[in-house]
């Protein structure tokens, strides 16, 4: 399994955290997933088929691209 941490700066209240946790864990391969408001941080535990890119593909396309 791997675990991936990332910022996403347009996260800003408990409505994101919820749209972000519940997309992103519906993306095949993704076990948990941990948004927090006040951090804008979130993280992700994953396998196959779930990539890196495939997540950070989704949260942009959900609204919360990711900050490099």
């Amino acid at each position: 399994m791997q675990t991936m941490t990332v910022k996403a700066p347009a996260i800003s209240c408990k409505h994101c955290v919820h749209t972000i946790q519940s997309e992103v864990g519906e993306l095949p391969g993704v076990k948990s997933v941990q948004a927090l408001a006040d951090t804008k941080l979130v993280t992700i535990a994953f396998d196959d088929p779930a990539t890196k890119e495939k997540i950070e593909a989704l949260l942009a396309e959900i609204g919360y691209p990711v900050e490099e």
